[in-house]
């Protein structure tokens, strides 16, 4: 048995917009065999754009029921079928959501008529519910009303079925069959082709845009996750909505992937993808000269318009770095802010420090000293490679940090050396380099130290 449905709203998603009319249609494969219809009241103002599209006015609603009243009939004449609807992940996430805050859970059969149409009739220009009406010549005399929307589906289903709807119906239906979650738009076929690889997906509107870019270990299996659940929020809804194909590029390991999504984000600026947009990095090493002429030496937050010596995401790994700057060149704790207080210089007291905060020794003397660390920093920035499985057979992927920053990536034959930092560079595509993606690299190699192939300083 199928129930199709209509219903109108006052929005685009069922978290935070209520239902103003519903009409479910009973069908059992050959005819009608009961029909249900009404008007709801909202909890909500109707927006005046909704009511020019559907024509239901406050006045109209304002003795309907509200949809806690209807809910148990409506639970009765849906449990048990397969619910049907033009777009049914749009229609039964508004009334699973509104049936549930009623106290009912609805669990049932989808199928959607948009899909189930792209297979029937395939290549189509449109599939939306009035274009297919005008191609089939199926009347619709109250179109964007729940009643009329509903019995022109009805009239559509039966034109699916009486061209040989049956075998596909039977294929959507069961029960571990994925397609009804899938987007309305976007062909199963699509899915097919996706690889069980490492890589990036992009995710295409109906102009081709990039609206969203994501990383998997597996494509598959994680654009398929994607979709295994209609959830009821405004982001959740167009996504989904906007989705009409999928393209994507495999890596040779999920490091590869966590960075070439970073990049990608950075580079299109996909409108559904959240974080990494804004990612910056915490910590810059800054450099400048006090009043009395001596260069100091600072980590602090990054600060906008200063163009740091070198950045950090932890503040532990700057401190790190400055130490051994300063044990290396005799750097006053007090001048690079390694001690704050107002006690006697701790450098002093060891030997470390010349006495540069005591003004022991000119300007000039400790900015040399300065100037030979900062020119020492990219001493301590290590150049190594991380190596690993490439796409083909015979083909190893290489990711390449150079002076402690990220250089490029690419894939190399599977016999080639990696010993040659010049000759390596040849294999790799060069990619903008950020502290995100250094972050990812570092504490890759933190785990797997036998990826790793150093290169002499």
């Amino acid at each position: 048995m199928y129930a199709i449905v209509d219903i109108e709203t006052t929005g685009g998603y069922a978290a935070s917009n209520d239902i103003t009319e519903i009409a479910i249609v009973l069908h059992d494969g050959d005819k009608v065999i009961r029909r249900f219809e009404s008007l709801v009241k909202p909890a909500m103002a109707i927006p005046y754009y909704i009511q020019s599209l559907t024509g239901i006015s406050p006045d109209m609603v304002a003795d309907a029921p509200r949809f806690e009243e209807l809910a148990e009939t409506v639970y009765d004449l849906l449990k048990d079928q397969v619910f049907i609807a033009h777009n049914v992940n749009f229609d039964y996430s508004f009334i699973k959501h509104h049936l549930s805050a009623a106290g009912f859970e609805l669990e049932t059969q989808k199928l959607c008529t948009v899909r189930l149409s792209r297979k029937v009739f395939p290549g189509l220009p449109s599939y939306s519910l009035g274009n297919l009406c005008r191609h089939f010549g199926i009347s619709n005399e109250h179109r964007h009303r729940a009643g009329g929307d509903a019995d022109a589906t009805v009239q559509l289903f039966e034109h699916l079925l009486q061209n040989d709807a049956a075998p596909h119906i039977a294929q959507f239906i069961k029960k571990k069959s994925a397609e009804q979650s899938l987007p309305p738009h976007l062909p199963k076929t699509v899915i097919d082709k996706l690889p069980y690889t490492p890589g990036v997906y992009y995710f295409h509107d109906q102009k081709g845009k990039v609206i969203y870019v994501g990383k998997a270990k597996n494509i598959k299996y994680r654009v398929r996750s994607h979709f295994t659940h209609n959830g009821t929020g405004k982001q959740r809804q167009e996504f989904l909505r906007n989705i009409h194909d999928i393209s994507f590029e495999p890596t040779g390991t999920e490091l590869m992937a966590f960075i070439l999504e970073n990049v990608e984000i950075r580079r299109l600026w996909p409108e559904f993808n959240r974080s990494q947009k804004k990612f910056t990095p915490a910590f810059g090493l800054y450099r400048y000269e006090d009043r009395n002429g001596y260069i100091r030496l600072c980590i602090e937050k990054q600060k906008k318009h200063l163009q740091p010596l070198y950045t950090f995401n932890l503040l532990i790994e700057g401190h790190r770095l400055m130490r051994k700057m300063m044990e290396a060149y005799h750097l006053c704790p007090k001048l690079c802010f390694v001690q704050t207080d107002n006690a006697a210089c701790v450098g002093v007291e060891g030997h470390a420090c010349l006495g540069a905060c005591e003004q022991k020794e000119t300007p000039d003397q400790y900015n040399a000293r300065v100037e030979d660390a900062i020119a020492y920093l990219e001493q301590l920035l290590p150049s190594f490679a991380v190596v690993g499985e490439g796409n083909n057979t015979g083909e190893q992927s290489c990711i390449l940090i150079e002076k402690g920053r990220f250089y490029g990536m690419g894939y190399l034959p599977g016999d080639a050396g990696v010993a040659d930092l010049d000759a390596l560079k040849d294999h790799l595509t060069r990619y903008p380099e950020n502290d995100y993606i250094r972050g990812l690299v570092y504490q890759y190699v933190d785990r797997y130290p036998q990826k790793k192939v150093s290169f002499p300083a």
